[in-house]
């Protein structure tokens, strides 16, 4: 089946994604060399907007001309993520990091609010049975997917105001109580992906935070159970999990969208059929512009694509262990860490979901798969993150955080960490 888009829609649409790389990759040189912030966290992070650019526009091109008369449909909306996501990136890596511990309660008392209103009638917006999202016009808006970057910032305060609290069971249990509020309205609104990744973000940094290995341990145990009933109990739940035991049982029926991704993959080969080729974009596979963006990326591009994209992430991955390892404080780690595990939970079980490792969970894949929301607020918390990185790069060892984020004993990999003026004036506040 031939593309319903020119050969000149086609190749202007991914001159409009190169060009846009341009100047987004000069931003990203001018605001490192004006801030100090961490080059190759953004080069990483541009490189995979303007990749997720191309791919959007590649894999909704025809479903753009069938649904709407318009191959570039999806990429226009796109775009206006990007804006909207970049701008809040460049406020956010400007703004001290610090000033978020004030906006901590208030932006989740007002995310609790949204989340119970998007769920009223004749308000929030229904798509496949899920009512989670608020329509303005064009433009929708999905509170669930900004509730993780506003628990990634109020638990790194809740962490930081108690982290002598966390040590004890109550502490825990304290912490469990504030997440199921936020994770028990997220379910309401049938997004179970959504409350797997606050859950998991939740995990890492509580053990961020302090909490000892046997309460972690007994916590994970009791998510694990927790989750185990949630999917058990749920009809459709329970048939996903079925199809990702055998995918491909019911090929035509439940389990068309699994058999797809794969044969995308499969399809694909080593070196792909070529960006812009793809067969099953044309309604073979159901969502091959978003949750299922990284089988297209297989398929046109082979596993030299989808190794790429892995790595990509993989880097990113270090570089947000390394800007946590480096923050001034502990609020500054435990927002790295938070974004970075974010991120990267994301790209695990979008890629897993889509190689048949997990069962399908509806994540998308960060900066790639097509959702301004989602895209718009990733691209804050790498702000975030680059001011976090920033300013640990100025004040060197000597002005990072006494404590030792990863090996949970209150000790420091660094022996110059905690002993400058700024640990100085941390334990004097103290």
């Amino acid at each position: 089946m031939a593309s319903p888009a020119t050969a000149f829609e086609r190749t202007s649409g991914w001159r409009v994604s190169a060009g846009l790389a341009g100047r987004m990759f000069a931003a990203a040189d001018r605001a490192t060399a004006a801030a100090g912030v961490d080059g190759w966290l953004l080069i990483v992070v541009v490189g995979l907007v303007a990749f997720g650019l191309v791919m959007v526009y590649s894999a909704s091109e025809a479903l753009g001309y069938l649904w709407y008369g318009n191959p570039n449909y999806f990429f226009e909306h796109q775009l206006v993520g990007v804006g909207l996501g970049a701008a809040g990136m460049v406020l956010a890596a400007r703004i001290d990091y610090h000033r978020l511990r004030r906006l901590a309660k208030p932006a989740m008392a007002v995310m609790l609010v949204a989340l119970v209103v998007v769920l009223l009638p004749h308000i929030g917006s229904e798509h496949n049975g899920a009512q989670r999202w608020f329509q303005f016009g064009p433009l929708s808006v999905q509170p669930s997917a900004v509730a993780v970057a506003v628990a990634i910032v109020f638990c790194a305060r809740w962490i930081d105001d108690r982290a002598s609290k966390l040590r004890s069971l109550h502490g825990v249990r304290d912490y469990i109580v504030v997440m199921v509020a936020l994770l028990g309205l997220i379910l309401a609104e049938r997004d179970l992906g959504s409350t797997i990744v606050i859950a998991a973000v939740g995990f890492v940094m509580l053990a961020l935070g302090g909490a000892l290995k046997r309460h972690l341990v007994l916590l994970l145990a009791f998510l694990g159970g927790v989750g185990f009933l949630l999917v058990s109990l749920v009809s459709y739940r329970a048939d996903r999990l079925a199809h990702f035991l055998n995918p491909c049982a019911d090929a035509l029926g439940s389990g068309f969208q699994n058999c797809q991704a794969l044969l995308a993959l499969g399809s694909g080969g080593i070196g792909g059929v070529g960006l812009g080729n793809s067969v099953l974009k044309y309604e073979w596979l159901p969502e091959a512009h978003t949750d299922f963006i990284f089988a297209i990326i297989g398929e046109e591009l082979g596993l030299i694509g989808t190794v790429a994209v892995v790595a990509a992430f993989l880097f990113l991955a270090w570089r947000g262990v390394r800007a946590s390892l480096r923050a001034p404080d502990q609020f500054g780690a435990l927002l790295a860490g938070g974004i970075t595990a974010w991120i990267c939970v994301e790209a695990f079980i979008n890629v897993g979901a889509v190689t048949g490792v997990i069962p399908t969970t509806g994540i998308p894949l960060p900066f790639i798969s097509y959702g301004g929301t989602a895209l718009a607020t990733c691209l804050v918390g790498v702000g975030v993150l680059c001011n976090i990185s920033a300013q640990g790069r100025r004040q060197g060892a000597a002005g990072r955080a006494g404590v030792d984020r990863w090996r949970w004993d209150g000790g420091t990999p660094d022996p110059g960490a905690g002993r400058g003026p700024g640990a100085a004036r941390r334990r004097s506040r103290r």
